[in-house]
């Protein structure tokens, strides 16, 4: 490896800049203000998960050696979960058991629309073994298994700081893309083709994907308005982020995307970033994004623009860390970190869950936050909690009540296949705003989610038959009284999921990945590098990938930024610079201490990190310390440079 070439003798850092950068969001007065404190909404939306598989044992963890111990703070309160009887003597054909940590890959349970009636059994609950067992599992009692605090460690930690609801439903029953399309608009009718695979009487019930998206397999179309198009009417920023979204390849004739990416999960399998039907914005014509395109600039991020409010996990990266999150984000987890049992798992999941919101809590707009973590269907999984219909349907495909029957259909217009409250399945509000160690059991469901969206920055309903009208409100899991106390920060252990003393030295980023992490994009205001030459060692091979020896890469650095914020950026060239995974991660160092730190990817040849430090820079020397990891290598150069 050869020496950094100094190519300027001012050094690294150009010059100081002011720190609280104005967000491109920031009301203006054609902005519609929020209502409430919160100024972000994040929703973390996960996979297939009932709220007795991850919580039924809540808050009493089994605490067996050589697992994550989990130990509830004194006076928390306990929630509608598995009690003795239930699991002793449980109406089904099987009793629930634990699963711990060396079980958390399991096979996928079967979650169909009527399948999850039909274990419903009108109320009774005990037909799960028979009608929801997946398909795939040799062991069909395991439907009625969970996870307790030594495995969900994290989000039972997460629970202990925030508030969590016992009493929250998927607005209806089936699969994921109906919960999906349930988030943003409360609707699942109006699809065209009208009926289908996955489609009845209009109504979508399975999981077709979306016909406007080059990564999907053709499908349908959704019509009628969702919450885009409200929070667009009121211009507030908003996005969709969903890893794997960006192309791993474009047609140059057609354009088309292809998003192949992938990634290797705890169980060794290898599994595709991106599902098109996990993407509910696609399935309509106002706020879809066909070829995947990036953002035209990073400050576009949250604005509408070619993307169309449609991103990849590194575009919230790269918002968040420049002080540009919209108003409303949600977050999509590549499918190996989604939580969906078969290709996903819990632990894969915590690493998601505590990346994200260890990086929100970490950035500068987490006292105006609010991050809902929730789910778009059980999968199946055993819960013991009748819903309470609130939306009855008669169609060839309702079973909850016997053949064509769920509830009783009073109003003749009433769509179709809309059979809901559907199982019952987490909900956490993570915020400073929200009561701390708080179970709330007041009604609500995926739709209320919208509704506080809606009611935060006075969007007004969808309407349409949208069930946005019927959702119980999330304001009792908040506290907004000025003068209440404050919930702090829980910081997770992303493979323990165990509560840390302190902010991770690194926040990484809802995209970072084992070896890997964060966004990236171009800053052009660099106007002094550094060029550095790297020729990698050994290093593990990264997931994906098999190549075992990574050629040359000239790197050429710059940085400006003071105080508190550092920003560096680098162009590359060399036969590396585009192709495969380059990681990056900067560190400024003083005396053995790491003052500041990030990580990014290399896009494209380019790459840009802004490195937060936790006490101000004083002006002197310091040292830059660059690793650069590739499948088959890894390098680090270091050099001392001048601040302020």
């Amino acid at each position: 490896m050869r020496p950094w070439r100094i190519l300027s003798a001012a050094g690294l850092v150009a010059a100081a800049v002011t720190v609280g950068l104005t967000s491109a969001h920031a009301d203006s007065p054609t902005t519609t203000p929020s209502s409430t404190p919160i100024k972000h909404v994040v929703v973390i939306f996960n996979e297939n998960v009932s709220f007795d598989h991850y919580f039924g044992t809540y808050p009493n963890a089994a605490n067996p050696a050589g697992e994550p111990s989990f130990t509830p703070k004194a006076g928390t309160p306990s929630v509608n979960g598995l009690d003795t009887p239930l699991l002793v003597s449980n109406p089904n054909s099987a009793n629930p058991a634990r699963l711990d940590r060396s079980q958390a890959v399991t096979c996928d349970q079967g979650h169909g629309y009527g399948a999850e009636q039909s274990a419903f059994d009108g109320g009774l609950m005990d037909k799960f073994v028979e009608f929801t067992a997946g398909g795939g599992c040799t062991d069909k009692s395991i439907v009625m298994d969970y996870y307790d605090g030594n495995t969900v460690t994290g989000l039972w930690n997460l629970a202990q700081g925030f508030s969590m609801s016992d009493n929250s439903y998927s607005t209806g029953f089936g699969p994921s893309t109906p919960g999906a399309l349930n988030l943003v608009s409360g609707q699942t009718h109006g699809s065209t083709p009208a009926s289908g695979g996955g489609v009845e009487n209009g109504t979508v019930i399975g999981d077709p994907d979306p016909a406007l998206d080059d990564c999907g397999n053709g499908g349908v179309t959704m019509s009628g308005k969702n919450v885009g198009d409200l929070l667009n009417a009121h211009h507030v920023t908003w996005g969709w982020f969903q890893g794997g979204f960006r192309p791993t390849s474009v047609d140059s004739t057609t354009g088309k995307a292809t998003c192949a990416a992938s990634h290797v999960n705890i169980g060794g399998a290898a599994v595709r970033d991106y599902s098109a039907h996990h993407e509910p914005f696609m399935y309509y014509a106002s706020t879809s994004n066909p070829h995947h395109l990036p953002p035209s600039s990073p400050d576009q991020i949250g604005q509408t623009d070619q993307a169309n409010h449609q991103y990849d996990l590194v575009d919230f990266d790269t918002a968040l860390r420049s002080h540009n999150l919209p108003a409303v984000s949600f977050l999509k987890a590549s499918q190996y970190e989604d939580g969906h049992g078969g290709y996903s798992n819990p632990l894969d999941e915590q690493r998601f869950v505590a990346h994200a919101i260890n990086a929100i809590e970490s950035s500068a707009d987490w006292s105006s936050t609010a991050i809902v973590l929730a789910y778009d269907d059980s999968d199946g999984w055993y819960d013991h909690q009748m819903s309470p219909i609130v939306s009855p349907s008669a169609a060839p495909s309702d079973a909850l009540g016997g053949p064509g029957k769920c509830g009783s259909v009073k109003d003749p217009t009433a769509y179709p296949d809309r059979c809901g409250y559907g199982p019952r399945q987490p909900l956490l509000v993570i915020s400073p705003w929200a009561k701390r160690n708080y179970v709330d059991s007041s009604i609500t469901d995926q739709t209320s989610i919208t509704k506080f969206i809606e009611d935060n920055w006075q969007l007004g309903r969808i309407g349409d038959q949208s069930l946005d009208v019927k959702a119980g409100s999330l304001g009792n899991m908040f506290n907004f009284d000025p003068n209440g106390d404050r919930a702090r920060s829980v910081y997770l252990d992303p493979t323990t999921g165990s509560v840390l003393h302190s902010a991770p030295e690194s926040s990484g980023g809802v995209s970072e990945t084992p070896g890997a992490g964060g966004g990236s994009h171009h800053d052009t205001r660099n106007t002094r590098a550094t060029t550095i030459t790297a020729a990698p060692a050994s290093i593990p091979v990264v997931a994906g990938t098999s190549k075992t020896r990574a050629p040359k890469l000239a790197l050429s650095c710059g940085a400006h930024g003071a105080g508190s914020r550092v920003v560096v950026s680098c162009a590359a060239r060399g036969s590396a610079a585009t192709s495969g995974r380059t990681a990056l991660r900067f560190r400024i160092v003083r005396g053995g201490s790491v003052l500041a730190t990030a990580r990014t990817l290399l896009h494209h040849g380019r790459a840009h990190a802004t490195l937060h430090a936790r006490k101000s820079l004083k002006s002197g020397r310091y040292t830059l310390r660059v690793a650069i990891a590739r499948a088959g290598g890894a390098s680090s150069v270091s050099r001392t440079i001048r601040l302020g």
